[in-house]
């Protein structure tokens, strides 16, 4: 059966798509100049010659503005390690997985507004946690769970084609077991809670390392953390059974 034709947009429907791009464009910028503090409604507007009551008209709220501004990070930081993972070589789950951790942090550590408003403490305060990373179909919703299944996908084809030791469901604590009963519920792909285990601890370890360097946590100690997370990722490699597979950073 042959597709219905799309009809174009009239150009009032491109002009206010034209416009929304462009305020979001404009919210990031506020955000990057001022914080999430100065993401406000009135800021954007000024600085696009508009008026506050005139934003209503493209975005409800400051809080819907600040969603769809968090989709498009997500997205755009997806995008970005979705083409690292697909231009590595060799094209193994063990390098791409590496290949995009570097990845990761490469963008944290050159975008520090970005990744605050999305995994900071400040998104929280616009964002609530829940509703960022619930099961719901709103944008930043959908979006923040395709980042996770970026690294979910890379471990799993791991386990599922090359294996790595994972602790018995009888060895984890009954607590915690319940926990990863609920969340492994949720997902896709249905595997052992001890590889959703080892998935947790090792994702803990990988975003733990970058929060604290973006965040200048690791100061007390490193003034460069570059050889830091690759010692992270190392460690993560023999946890994982790939410790053959690292290739030092490229100069």
């Amino acid at each position: 059966m042959s597709e219905l034709p799309i009809e174009p947009l009239s150009r009032r429907d491109r002009m206010r798509v034209d416009t929304v791009r462009e305020i979001k464009e404009t919210a990031r910028k506020v955000l990057v100049e001022q914080g999430v503090d100065g993401l406000a409604l009135r800021a954007v507007a000024r600085a696009m010659g508009m008026t506050a009551p005139a934003l209503y008209r493209y975005f409800d709220s400051r809080e819907d503005l600040v969603e769809h501004v968090v989709a498009d990070l997500y997205d755009e930081l997806s995008d970005h390690l979705e083409q690292v993972r697909d231009a590595a070589e060799p094209a193994t789950p063990g390098v791409q997985l590496m290949s995009t951790a570097r990845a990761f942090r490469a963008w944290a550590t050159t975008h520090h507004a970005e990744f605050g408003l999305l995994f900071g403490s400040a998104g929280e305060g616009v964002i609530p946690a829940a509703d960022l990373h619930g099961p719901g179909d709103h944008p930043p919703q959908v979006a923040s769970r395709r980042f996770g299944g970026v690294f979910a996908e890379l471990i799993s084809r791991v386990y599922l084609e090359q294996g790595f030791p994972v602790p018995d469901e009888e060895e984890l604590e009954p607590a915690l077991r319940a926990q990863l009963t609920e969340w492994c519920a949720k997902l896709p792909v249905a595997l052992p809670l001890g590889v959703m285990h080892v998935f947790l601890s090792c994702w803990i370890r990988l975003y733990g390392m970058v929060c604290m360097e973006v965040f200048g946590h690791l100061r007390f100690a490193l003034e460069d953390a570059a050889p830091m997370f690759e010692s992270e990722l190392q460690a993560l490699g023999r946890i994982l059974g790939i410790a053959d597979e690292y290739r030092p950073p490229a100069a």
